[in-house]
């Protein structure tokens, strides 16, 4: 009889044990390819899930492919590790990665969910930057655990990159039933997206209120997806931090017949061929090998493909068919690291004087009225303020003017100021550049290297969340305890949120900067 009681304990204890994981236990989700198994945080309040598949590995006759469905699995996943980020050839020096390493099969996501929340809470997707050739979720800078206590879900995707998110070529043109080639990177996040409105109720989120937010390309992908009818009803809001999808002051989206021309041929000289069979059949590690050995920038980027963008993306926006959302986007004051005056040969106010009139020609004195150089701190100022137009700034405001002029929903500006503290890979005065804010927006000061942060970078800090946060809650990032951030428009001065030690909304300072790059280099397009 003790044996038998003894027995009957031992099942029970076993049915105990394995009930919660398959029924009541709140780190085990199943989504619609299979069930998951996440962590939580150290502090216990956030639930962590890491490295889901929301595609298939785009390998063999998948590369340039658009994303296809995952494979589902039997049984729970672990959701606890970092998946594979997606093959680079050209990370940067301050990305630092916390994933196995790089792969094709890379096409996972993340999701952080408040561990005690119920009822459907806001979803943030983030986008991350790279230049479309480098990044991954797994950056510390980026995990979205801290933001995840505002009561929002976080979810960041990897995406494909360089040549195995961007190559055209006639014979993927031919062998599309679109007749279309190109930007798969960019449908691979859409797919991520399209997972998220399938899946994120049942991690606690809500799928009609998702807000896609991305940084330098994270910021051109999100004009992108909005631009897209194939993004369309993914997503109720957005957020661009520093990146516009638009003239840089060139367009850097060239048509596909264009990019069938340049791709082949750069396949046919670093790759050794340009027919689609045998790239296919070449090892990822292959291509890579050739394309460090190249050196070379790879010109690959997102295109006009016919399909993910159905036209030039500024017809788009100016004929209103870009998603009606609002909108929050700006750029930081020294995007390009402040590293003009550090140039070995520095600009001195002569020399910056014969570049205008070279550059502007009979123009260069209203130029020259815009952007100073009486002085030497006047030029290092107009050097970095232009160098930041030709890099980022520029194509950031003509988004955000496109979208205030057709977009039919509330706009707001920012302009991050706060200087940085030296840290291992920004030296002393960088001040606030490329990239600068990520650490405020996901609350992560503390994982850049070498930084001595004041209290008054974790105060912007806590406010930039609480702004981004109100913004994915609310369409509008105001709310208690927050300067006042009105919409920018024309009728109140451009308003521009300045975000700062002491952060205040001001009328936007340079408007006739911009619109006089426009009439020059929008007319030097034509």
């Amino acid at each position: 009889m003790r044996r038998m009681l003894l027995s009957l304990f031992a099942l029970a204890f076993c049915a105990a044990a394995v009930l919660p994981a398959h029924a009541n236990d709140h780190l085990v989700v199943k989504t619609d390819r299979g069930k998951v198994r996440g962590k939580l945080s150290a502090d216990g309040q956030v639930r962590v899930f890491l490295g889901i598949p929301y595609a298939a590995p785009p390998v063999g006759e998948l590369r340039w492919q658009p994303p296809q469905a995952a494979q589902k699995w039997h049984g729970v996943r672990d959701a606890t590790n970092w998946g594979d980020r997606c093959v680079q050839t050209h990370p940067f020096d301050d990305m630092l990665f916390r994933d196995p390493g790089q792969s094709e099969n890379c096409l996972n996501l993340n999701v952080w969910a408040p561990a005690k929340h119920k009822g459907k809470l806001p979803v943030l997707v983030w986008i991350y930057g790279g230049g479309f050739t480098g990044g991954a979720t797994s950056e510390p800078r980026q995990d979205g655990v801290h933001l995840a206590h505002k009561d929002v879900i976080v979810v960041s995707m990897n995406y494909r990159l360089g040549i195995f998110g961007f190559y055209v070529s006639p014979g993927l043109v031919a062998e599309s039933s679109h007749h279309a080639a190109g930007n798969y990177g960019l449908m691979d996040q859409t797919a991520a997206l399209r997972w998220v409105k399938k899946n994120i109720k049942r991690f606690g989120g809500d799928p009609n209120k998702v807000t896609i937010f991305g940084e330098s390309a994270g910021s051109l992908s999100v004009a992108a997806q909005m631009a897209s009818p194939l993004a369309q009803g993914l997503f109720v809001r957005a957020i661009g931090e520093s990146g516009g999808i638009f003239t840089r002051p060139r367009s850097e989206y060239k048509t596909l017949a264009e990019r069938e021309k340049i791709d082949s041929a750069f396949a046919r000289e670093v790759l050794g061929t340009s027919d689609l069979t045998k790239l296919r059949a070449m090892s990822w590690q292959d291509i890579l090998a050739k394309l460090q050995a190249h050196q070379g920038r790879a010109p690959f980027w997102p295109d006009i493909d016919g399909r993910f963008l159905p036209e030039n993306e500024e017809q788009i926006y100016a004929e209103g068919k870009q998603a009606h959302v609002p909108l929050l986007a700006g750029w930081n004051r020294d995007e390009p690291w402040a590293g003009v005056p550090r140039e070995p040969v520095r600009i001195t106010p002569q020399s910056f004087r014969a570049m205008a009139q070279q550059e502007f020609g009979p123009r260069a004195g209203e130029f020259l009225k815009l952007f100073p150089a009486n002085t030497q701190a006047e030029t290092d100022r107009s050097a970095i303020d232009l160098a930041g137009a030709k890099f980022i700034t520029y194509s950031t405001w003509v988004w955000l003017q496109a979208q205030l002029k057709t977009g039919d929903a509330p706009v707001y500006r920012y302009h991050f100021m706060r200087p940085s503290p030296a840290d291992k890979f920004h030296p002393a005065g960088s001040g606030a550049f490329h990239s600068d804010e990520i650490e405020y927006v996901f609350g992560t000061l503390n994982s850049r290297r070498g930084a001595r942060w004041q209290p008054a970078d974790y105060a912007l800090s806590e406010q930039m969340q609480t702004y981004w946060t109100n913004f994915a809650k609310t369409g509008n990032p105001n709310g208690a305890g927050l300067p006042q951030w009105p919409q920018y428009d024309a009728r109140d001065g451009y308003q521009t949120m300045n975000l700062d030690a002491q952060s205040e909304a001001k009328p936007a300072a340079h408007e006739a900067r911009w619109e006089f790059l426009r009439s020059v280099w929008e007319g030097k397009q034509e």
